[in-house]
């Protein structure tokens, strides 16, 4: 009797560590956005897939740990090598698994971005980089890289599919809430900016670095949402508040970015944010 509820036990050991295994396996999910465009959503930022019939054109990579599941989900879609990788950003959520495709692929990056892992001491920094706007043609197929602006960080790259009106926006856009990294240059008011920027490309179709496909009106909504809540804090700190109480007060069921719990624009941001429009109004 003992050895049967050992062996049962063990079993059921055996099964939750292979199910809770397989889970950790299967972290990734891929779904179709246009003919010939994929992503890829799950831990990490969202990675873009171009087929073309001479390669692969992966738009960020996310960890170290995810490039085995890519390569698997990169298969089910074509059976092409992985040629470029496009990093949007130095993020290691989007471009740490340069250290696994710097192998086999070229990588391409912002300037800024490129400066940034280099100072954060990241593993595999591009050897490919732009400053104003690149391109990739394969299998003709054309992709282009733009800077477009401060926002997110100092070197973010957005990623246009031209023949399918689609962009990749990177961490320029963001379905919760958004992370303005003051200390590698971000800037909301640089942010409205690149985002009219963005919007003066033909597309319909948006990858945003994390969360699922937005369209026009998503990304419209989004810098719309920017430029208030930059407004609301100046409203604020135009009438004397302290930091302390405004970087409570500018919470507000108009603005969701302020109300998202696991956003990281009130988790990271908000105090380098208070800062930023403090300076723009004198105070």
């Amino acid at each position: 009797m003992k050895n049967l509820m050992r062996y049962a036990f063990l079993t059921v050991v055996f099964v939750f560590t292979a199910v809770t295994t397989a889970q950790a396996q299967g972290s990734l999910s891929i779904e179709q956005v246009k003919d010939g465009l994929y992503s890829i959503s799950g831990s990490g930022g969202n990675v873009g897939i171009r087929v073309t019939t001479e390669g692969v054109i992966l738009i960020d990579d996310k960890f170290p740990r995810n490039f085995a599941e890519i390569q698997e989900l990169v298969s089910q879609v074509s059976d092409q090598p992985v040629r470029y990788v496009l990093n949007t950003h130095h993020h290691g959520d989007h471009s740490g698994g340069n250290i696994e495709y710097i192998n086999i692929s070229e990588i391409i990056a912002h300037q800024n971005a490129r400066d940034n892992m280099v100072r954060g001491n990241q593993d595999a920094p591009p050897r490919l980089v732009f400053t104003d706007q690149t391109a990739v043609y394969l299998g003709g197929v054309e992709v282009r890289a733009f800077y477009m602006g401060r926002g997110h960080t100092n070197g973010d790259a957005v990623i246009y599919f031209p023949d399918l009106q689609t962009v990749h926006g990177g961490d320029l856009l963001h379905t919760i809430a958004p992370f303005i990294d003051y200390a590698n240059g971000g800037s909301s008011k640089g942010w409205v900016s690149t985002m009219n920027n963005i919007l003066s490309l033909d597309f319909d179709t948006a990858i945003p670095g994390h969360g699922a496909v937005m369209n026009r009106s998503d990304v419209v909504a989004f810098r719309n949402q920017m430029e208030a809540v930059r407004a609301r804090m100046a409203e604020l700190i135009r009438s004397g508040m302290a930091k302390s109480e405004a970087l409570e007060r500018i919470r507000t069921e108009d603005l969701s970015w302020t109300m998202a719990a696991d956003g990281l624009f009130m988790q990271r941001s908000i105090p380098g944010f208070y800062d930023e429009i403090a300076a723009e109004v004198g105070r």
